[in-house]
């Protein structure tokens, strides 16, 4: 049997459904992702903290869950809209079901709406926040619900980076010879991404977004050079503009010449430490078909994205950093629907770094070869040395 539920978003749109996953009542940002497959690494991708995410695709849940897939410990999403939720589940893999995954996890979904129609007002209006009601908490009046959805806080100012990062350093080991030591600053990153660079011979130690910039410097060389091989940093949820202590982090890191390479988060980051602004994107970037132009080698690339901000960076270059004394810096990268920065590149620094997700989970495999780049390019400053 069926239970009652409905979505209602900021400017006075519901929609009437089922209940899906835990029941009760939840808000966030609402997004779409495009991707027909890769739900549970969206769902656990913490770069999703606080934003209630809506499937494109119309069938989700028939591969069911399994705990090699997970890119965290837990589902970030703050709900998860989908229109027609698999009865069954049909996967050698799997080792439970989508539905009990979301209401272990304790998240309030909804099923049985049109995501198509949602989604068209999403990309006409852009994003917004909204609600998502079952159980007794669907009950309330539509006004009442409403006035909950306009009293929760907006993405734009908000810095979520406290509430993904590591609480501890730890530290992933090499795959087979320990070539390279890496400083990862954690500022909501994925398993797969450590996965890859420990695949590349490289030692990865994660530390918590707190860390200072003698924290990062401080960890030691596989080399025997002063400090890391290279330092990178992660993907993450929030405003880029009201994330500031990593900012002061990577301008030091920058000032020494140790190889850095950035995503996601990480990407608008090296933008804001270069003396660029941000900006909120009209409906943003998700999901696992996007096409990036490598302006270097005339590429395409199809990659997979999860951002609603973006660097706002003079596409004609190379241009000096704002921020003097770092040299010149290109966007490398390119958002082919939208011209949107998509990657930067110093070209007096080893510094670069990309808007989307290299390490593919979920999503084509078109761009993990930039793990590589960044393996060539400490050792290059290795074999200088």
């Amino acid at each position: 049997m069926t239970e009652p539920a409905v979505l209602v978003l900021e400017d006075g749109r519901t929609s009437a459904g089922q209940a899906y996953g835990a029941r009760g009542a939840t808000i966030g940002e609402a997004v779409f992702a495009t991707g027909m497959t890769g739900y549970q690494e969206t769902l656990t991708d913490p770069s999703y903290h606080r934003q209630v995410v809506v499937m494109t695709a119309p069938h989700i849940g028939n591969t069911g869950v399994n705990a090699h897939d997970a890119e965290s410990a837990r589902i970030w999403v703050a709900g998860f809209v989908v229109r027609d939720p698999a009865r069954r589940v049909s996967n050698w893999r799997s080792e439970g079901s989508l539905d009990d995954a979301l209401g272990e996890g304790g998240v309030v979904g909804i099923s049985g709406i049109d995501t198509r129609a949602l989604v068209r007002h999403l990309r006409e209006r852009g994003p917004m926040r909204v609600g998502v009601f079952s159980g007794t908490a669907q009950a309330a009046s539509r006004d009442d619900l409403l006035a909950e959805v306009l009293a929760a806080p907006v993405m734009t100012g908000a810095d979520l980076v406290a509430d993904v990062t590591t609480r501890q350093s730890y530290v992933v080991p090499a795959v087979g010879e320990r070539r390279l030591t890496v400083a990862v600053l954690d500022l909501g990153i994925k398993t797969a991404t450590s996965r890859q660079l420990a695949q590349r011979g490289i030692e990865v130690h994660v530390l918590p977004a707190t860390a200072t910039t003698r924290d990062v410097l401080g960890v030691p060389s596989a080399t025997g050079r002063s400090g890391p091989d290279g330092v990178f940093f992660s993907n993450g949820p929030g405003d880029p503009g009201a994330t500031d202590g990593p900012v002061d982090v990577l301008r030091g890191v920058l000032d020494t010449g140790v190889p850095f390479f950035g995503i996601c988060l990480g990407n608008q980051l090296l933008g804001r430490a270069l003396g660029f602004g941000t900006y909120k994107l009209p409906y943003g970037h998700r999901g696992l078909n996007q096409p990036v132009l490598d302006r270097a080698t005339g590429r395409v690339e199809i990659t997979a994205h999860n951002h609603g901000f973006a660097v706002d960076a003079p596409l004609d270059g190379p241009v000096p950093a704002p921020v003097g004394g770092l040299g010149r810096v290109e966007v490398s990268h390119v958002a082919l629907n939208d011209s949107v920065v998509e990657g930067l590149r110093l070209l007096d620094r080893p510094a670069f770094s990309v808007q989307y997700h290299p390490e593919a989970a979920a999503g084509p495999h078109d761009a993990d070869h930039l793990f590589d780049r960044f393996v060539r390019l400490m050792t290059h400053r290795e074999q200088a040395s």
